[in-house]
């Protein structure tokens, strides 16, 4: 009799100790669950092995890259329904050798061993990075981690990203309907450009450059020189390009280089616009330090960056597993409060924070849906896997914003010089 469905239903709801409130189809075409809600499904025992080996986030993660699980219905819905019993109860932390001291949930282990066949552990998926942990943030691991990212061919992310080729967040007029993308992601560089108050004739370092729309953006239509850089081979092939194509070689030079090896300040004005989580928290102050020494006195710096809430035990705070693992290795998120205070210990007079989370929301649907549209060509681009990876990431990450479980914050920072003369106006915000 086809019931591995009920089965699964009734020892996950005994592990978890709460009625499971998504459905599931399992491999022996067996249902279970609430009707009408979205539907997990379970496409074989593998699936189950992977999360006895690896209880919540990364072991869910691995199941779905590999293509084991998958959701049909409302994406969204799913998810969030998902986090309740994961990422929002704590259960990352939970092991078999913890689980197994209650007998409940110790018969229940025994129930899912049983159903999951054999006990090797599954190998993980091919697009789950594999390194030392032990050497974090050297320019060896951050470039090995930038091109893990972001070396997976400009074609899918052309797919992802749109026409813009912005991948970080827009900034939006309005949510309605006809509000598009890219007039969204231009909306945001000139913002930026605005805030830097930039003028024909500047210097502007664009750190962590990306395809290149903000050095081009910037060179185009305000009339500075712009120097991009990025660690990745394939990002500064594309912004070339379109310098070039833009007719911008004259006043736009796009490097290779890590950004504690730029040495030809002074700059007029310093953009980093979502690098700034790669840096890690150990070496923050040294980046402050760094864009500090590269300005001129009087110059400003716009740091765009994602925020996490701060915790009660600081010390107690891990890398996201999934995240980690298939998207931004070594990427870490640190509260805003820490990162204006490390600016100030740089040397920068802070002078305007403006938190953009909901924006952050909107882009992010907006590329889930691009993927969608196109997801047999990004398969073919990348891999099933990758392609899995980027949707469910880009989806959880939409209701983490939504839910303010992280946010994304704007900190216009000034190196005011000796006389105190911020260079900014007495009236706030003049860029609005």
């Amino acid at each position: 009799m086809a019931d591995a469905a009920l089965r699964l239903k009734s020892l996950v709801e005994q592990l978890i100790g709460v009625p499971l409130p998504v459905r599931i189809r399992a491999w022996d075409g067996s249902q279970a669950g609430p009707p009408g809600a979205p539907t997990l499904v379970v496409r074989n025992r593998r699936a189950v092995r992977r999360l006895l080996w690896k209880p919540g986030e990364l072991g869910l993660a691995r199941a779905w890259v590999a293509g084991d699980l998958d959701i049909e219905g409302d994406l969204y819905a799913a998810l969030a329904q998902i986090a309740g019993l994961v990422w929002e109860r704590g259960e990352d932390a939970r092991t078999l050798t913890q689980a197994v001291r209650d007998p409940e949930v110790r018969a229940a282990a025994r129930g899912l061993v049983k159903l999951a066949g054999l006990p090797l552990p599954p190998a993980p998926p091919r697009e789950e990075i594999r390194r030392s942990r032990s050497h974090l943030h050297t320019k060896r691991s951050d470039r090995r981690a930038i091109s893990h990212h972001y070396d997976v061919g400009n074609d899918f992310y052309e797919i992802v990203l749109g026409p813009s080729m912005v991948y970080s967040c827009a900034y939006w007029e309005s949510s309605e309907p006809g509000a598009t993308l890219e007039d969204a992601q231009r909306d945001k560089l000139e913002l930026v450009c605005r805030k830097l108050d930039l003028t024909p004739g500047q210097r502007l370092l664009d750190v962590g450059c990306g395809w290149g729309s903000m050095a081009v953006h910037a060179a185009r239509e305000h009339g500075v020189s712009v120097v991009g850089i990025t660690l990745s081979q394939e990002q500064a092939a594309y912004a070339r390009k379109r310098v070039a194509e833009e007719g911008l070689t004259d006043r736009v030079e796009i490097r290779v280089q890590d950004y504690r090896d730029v040495a030809d300040g002074p700059y007029d004005a310093i953009s980093s616009i979502g690098m700034a989580e790669h840096v890690g928290a150990e070496r923050y102050l040294e980046y402050g330090r760094d864009l500090y020494r590269l300005l001129k006195p009087g110059g400003r710096l716009l740091n765009h960056q994602i925020a996490r809430r701060p915790q009660s035990d600081e010390s107690a705070y891990n890398l996201d597993g999934f995240i980690d693992a298939y998207v931004f290795p070594d990427g870490e998120l640190a509260p805003i409060g820490s990162t204006v205070t490390q600016l100030e210990r740089a040397g920068f007079e802070v002078r305007d924070v403006e938190s953009i989370r909901e924006h952050y929301a909107l882009t992010l649907r907006r590329w889930v849906a691009n993927l969608e549209v196109e997801w047999g060509r990004a398969v073919k681009l990348t891999s099933a896997g990758r392609a899995r990876v980027w949707r469910l990431y880009m989806a959880a990450s939409a209701l983490a914003f939504e839910r303010n479980r992280i946010g994304v914050n704007q900190v216009l920072a000034v190196r005011t010089p000796d006389t105190g003369r911020s260079g900014l106006p007495l009236r706030a915000r003049t860029w609005n």
